[in-house]
C-alpha cells in the first residue's frame, strides 16, 4: 500500500492511495477461502464447496468487501502516520478498480486544527456579585405577602367598583339552554381582573349586594371550547357579598402558611433562596466573561464542516421560532441575509470555543465522572413522574440524547477549571444591576 499526500488546502487534507494488484488479490483470496468455509450451497457439504463455484457466485461481492476493508485500513493508517484528527468522516473517491490492476483511490479529510496551550495567567475577568441583604429579604417578603392576600367583607353599604371582590352565584344559558361549565356558586370574582369573558365584569360594576343581574356577553370567536366560540350567552348572576383585599400580617402565623415555624425562619429561607438565585445569575455572567476572554486564544482555522453543522442547527431553531411566531422584534425587522451572516458568526464562535474547551480538557485530563452523569440523568428522569422507566430506557437507547445531556456538564467542568486558574476580581452590584447587566452594551 502506497500513500502519498496530494496538494492540500487549509484543514482539508488530500491523499492518493495505491494498493498493488498483488496485495489486493492476496486480501481477496483470503476472504474467498474464508467465505468458502462458511457458505452453504445445495448439493455440497459445508466446507467442501469448490472455490471456483463460490467465486462464480459471490466473487463480485467479496471484491467489494475487500475494497471496503482496504479503504478503511488506508484511512486509519493515513490518520495515524500523519498524526491527524478528523473533524468529519473522510470522503473517498475511487479512481481505478479493475481486475488485475492496481486499486487506486483518494482520501479527502477535513482535520481538526492544532491548538496552542492557553496561558491562563494572562486572563483577567470580573465576577459580578450581589448580596441578599436584609433589605432585599424584606422586599421579597412583601412581594410574597402581596401574592397571598386575604380578603375581608366590606360592611359599608355601597355600590360595587373596579378592584372589589364580589362573591357571586351564576348560571349561563345559550338560547335559553344551560351549557356545561357555565354555572358556579360562591365564586370570588375580582372586578377588573379580566378573569371572565370580555364584558362580564363591567356589567357587575355599580351594583349592590343582593342584586340579580342578567349579564349579556358573547364568547370570543377563538374561544377554546369550540361549541361555545362566538355564541351570545346570558348569565343570570346574583351578587351575594362584597369583599376587599387586606394586607397580610407578616407574623409567625403567616410564616406557617409556608411550612416555617416562625417569621425569622421564613426570612432565613428567603435569604437562602435569594443567595442561590443571585449566585446562579453570577455564574452565568462569569461563564460568558470567561468565554469572551478565551476568544483571543481561538486564533486557529476552523473546520468548515463543523461550522456548517452548527449553523444548520441554529437556522433550524430560527425557522421553528418563525413558524411559531416566537421571533423577537429585531429578528422580525432584519433581512434574511443579515441574519444568516450574524448566525454564521455565532456558529464560528461556538465551534472555535468548543474546540478550545475540548483541547483544554484533553491537555489537563478533565473528564466527567460517572456519578456526575448519573446525577444529571436522575434529575432529568425525575422531571417525568410516572414515566421514569420510559425516560431511562430512552436515554439508554439513544447515545445522541445522552451526549446532549452530558455536553453542558462537561462544559461547566472545563469552565470551572479555567475559573480556578485565571485572575478574577469581584464587582458588587445590586440585584437589579446584576439581572440587567448586558456585556454587549458598554
Amino acid at each position: 500500500m502506497k500513500i502519498t499526500e496530494n496538494k492540500s488546502k487549509g484543514l482539508v487534507k488530500s491523499f492518493k492511495v495505491v494498493i498493488p494488484a498483488a496485495e489486493f488479490n492476496t486480501e481477496y483470496k483470503q476472504k474467498l477461502v474464508a467465505t468458502t468455509k462458511k457458505v452453504k450451497l445445495p448439493g455440497f457439504r459445508p466446507g467442501n464447496i469448490p472455490v471456483n463455484i463460490v467465486e462464480q457466485k459471490y466473487g463480485q461481492a467479496i471484491k467489494g468487501d475487500t475494497a471496503e476493508e482496504l479503504i478503511q485500513k488506508a484511512s486509519r493508517q493515513t490518520m495515524t502516520e500523519n498524526k491527524l484528527k478528523a473533524a468529519a468522516e473522510p470522503k473517498i473517491n475511487i479512481d481505478k478498480f479493475e481486475d488485475g490492476k492496481d486499486f487506486e483511490f483518494s482520501i479527502e479529510v477535513e482535520v481538526l486544527p492544532e491548538i496552542k496551550p492557553v496561558d491562563f495567567s494572562k486572563i483577567k475577568v470580573e465576577k459580578l456579585v450581589a448580596d441578599a441583604t436584609d433589605a432585599e429579604v424584606d422586599k421579597a417578603l412583601k412581594r410574597l405577602a402581596s401574592t397571598h392576600k386575604e380578603t375581608e367583607v366590606i360592611s359599608e353599604k355601597r355600590k360595587t367598583k373596579k378592584g372589589d371582590i364580589v362573591v357571586i352565584d351564576f348560571t349561563g344559558t345559550i338560547d335559553g339552554v344551560e351549557f356545561r361549565g357555565g354555572s358556579g356558586k360562591d365564586f370570588y370574582l375580582d372586578l377588573g381582573s379580566n378573569t371572565f369573558i370580555p364584558g362580564f365584569e363591567e356589567q357587575l360594576i355599580g351594583k349592590n349586594v343582593g342584586d340579580k343581574v342578567s349579564v349579556n356577553v358573547s364568547f370570543p370567536v377563538e374561544y377554546h371550547v369550540k361549541e361555545l366560540a362566538g355564541k351570545p350567552a346570558v348569565f343570570e348572576t346574583t351578587i351575594k357579598e362584597l369583599r376587599q383585599y387586606k394586607e397580610a400580617t407578616l407574623n409567625d402565623d403567616f410564616a406557617k402558611n409556608f411550612g416555617q415555624d416562625n417569621l425569622d425562619a421564613l426570612k432565613t429561607l428567603i435569604k437562602d433562596e435569594l443567595t442561590k438565585e443571585y449566585n446562579n445569575v453570577s455564574k452565568i455572567h462569569l461563564k460568558r466573561s470567561i468565554l469572551d476572554a478565551l476568544v483571543p486564544s481561538c486564533d486557529f482555522e476552523v473546520p468548515q464542516s463543523m461550522v456548517d453543522m452548527e449553523f444548520d442547527a441554529i437556522w433550524k431553531q430560527f425557522e421553528n421560532a418563525k413558524k411559531n411566531g416566537q421571533l423577537d422584534e429585531d429578528e422580525k425587522k432584519a433581512k434574511e441575509e443579515d441574519l444568516k451572516k450574524e448566525y454564521k458568526d455565532i456558529a464560528i464562535r461556538r465551534v472555535k470555543l468548543g474546540l478550545l474547551l475540548a483541547e483544554i480538557a484533553n491537555q489537563n485530563d478533565i473528564r466527567l465522572k460517572r456519578e456526575d452523569v448519573q446525577k444529571a440523568l436522575d434529575a432529568e428522569i425525575a422531571r417525568y413522574p410516572g414515566r421514569q422507566k420510559e425516560i431511562s430506557e430512552f436515554y439508554r437507547k439513544n447515545p445522541q440524547a445522552m451526549e446532549a445531556l452530558q455536553a453542558p456538564l462537561f462544559e461547566e467542568k472545563v469552565v470551572n477549571f479555567i475559573a480556578d486558574k485565571i485572575k478574577m476580581t469581584e464587582r458588587k452590584m445590586t440585584p437589579e444591576e446584576l439581572y440587567a447587566f448586558d456585556p454587549d452594551k458598554k
